[in-house]
């Protein structure tokens, strides 16, 4: 007598899902192989699968279990509704969650090839853009992904049609568009697309320099020089004047300002200056200058002017020039240091005389 099968039973549904167990195994098994192989010509497809071999697993086998139950006993029970329910929730958050990690992986690819391009402000606007639009496409799906598990419940699906239909959707709207938060999200897209900053840009905001370190779609953080985080909205930057760096070009001028006595010798002050900028990997010999730009309480203001490639090297240009100025006027013109005169009359007060008395104080 020949063994039949009862689908319908509970020993039916343990052998159906058994194999459909078995077939997913065996079909990760071969897509296991056949992208090890493709992967050895192409590293970047061995990256894909490592990174999807999760998700993907889990959605594959929720969807062997779903068909078992649904050909076999469990579909006829009371209980099935609920059960039905839940593989479909199942199967909506484990696509979201494989479609996502092929996005993930997708704009992780382009910002890297981005990171092999020459440095400069488009390279920082391109990685910026793709930085933000990955982020809305990971907020997008689990919105999708949201909504499409809320509209499986027959009560929401109504209430939403019911929303929808409703004139007062577009006033509902505006009104949540208004809001703080959302308005924070719609500055974030501005500022990807705008240019108004990009990663890697220095700035100085609230009187801070730093560097854009991260662009959220809500706030960004700036990297403070000295290791701290500072923290802003994006409506910050769509609202609030703020000073950048490297808006076109990450090349600047630095300035380094000495207070001296009117007997400095410019002449040598010139002769000195160019010999430490010559000697100097910072400098990239754009531009170079020694002017006297004041000249009122007792002391001159001589400017020196130094230009550099990016930030980085003119604060250290300029730390170095200023360094090796003060060194040399010790050592070479100490005359030409600041200092204060006092006039100090003769006992029988007569000007006319002449008595007077100078005394030089170094300032510290």
């Amino acid at each position: 007598m020949a063994f039949r099968i009862e689908w319908n039973s509970w020993i039916g549904t343990t052998i159906a899902v058994a194999v459909a167990l078995v077939i997913v195994l065996t079909v990760l098994l071969i897509l296991r192989l056949a992208l090890a192989l493709v992967g050895r010509r192409a590293a970047w497809v061995g990256e894909m699968a490592r990174r999807i071999r999760l998700s993907g697993s889990v959605a594959l086998a929720l969807a062997a279990l779903w068909i078992a139950c649904a050909v076999t006993g469990p579909a006829e029970q009371w209980w099935w509704a609920g059960l039905n329910r839940i593989f479909l929730i199942a199967m909506i958050v484990s696509c979201s969650w494989l479609l996502a990690a092929l996005i993930s992986f997708g704009f992780e690819r382009l910002i890297d090839r981005e990171g092999a391009t020459p440095p400069g402000p488009e390279r920082r606007r391109r990685r910026t853009q793709l930085v933000v639009i990955h982020r809305l496409s990971l907020v997008i799906i689990a919105v999708i992904a949201l909504g499409t598990v809320l509209f499986t419940f027959p009560e929401m699906r109504a209430f939403g049609t019911s929303l929808l239909a409703s004139a007062g959707i577009v006033s509902i709207i505006a009104g949540l568009a208004a809001q703080s938060i959302l308005g924070n999200l719609i500055a974030g897209v501005q500022i990807a697309f705008t240019d108004a900053i990009r990663v890697g840009d220095v700035v100085v905001i609230e009187g801070e320099w730093g560097r854009i370190g991260e662009i959220n779609l809500s706030y960004v953080v700036v990297y403070i020089w000295d290791e701290r985080r500072l923290v802003l909205p994006c409506g910050y930057f769509t609202s609030t004047p703020f000073e950048t760096w490297t808006r076109r070009s990450d090349r600047i001028l630095g300035t380094v300002y000495l207070d001296l006595d009117w007997r400095v010798p410019m002449d040598e002050v010139r002769a000195k200056f160019a010999e430490i900028i010559d000697a100097a990997d910072t400098w990239d010999r754009r531009s170079s200058s020694v002017a006297v730009t004041d000249a009122q309480g007792g002391h001159v203001t001589v400017r020196l002017v130094v230009s550099a490639k990016d930030s980085d090297d003119q604060w250290t240009l300029r730390c170095h020039v200023r360094e090796q100025m003060i060194a040399w006027l010790q050592q070479e013109h100490p005359e030409a240091l600041p200092t204060s005169r006092v006039l100090v009359a003769d006992s029988r007060g007569d000007h006319a005389a002449g008595a007077v008395k100078e005394r030089g104080t170094e300032r510290r």
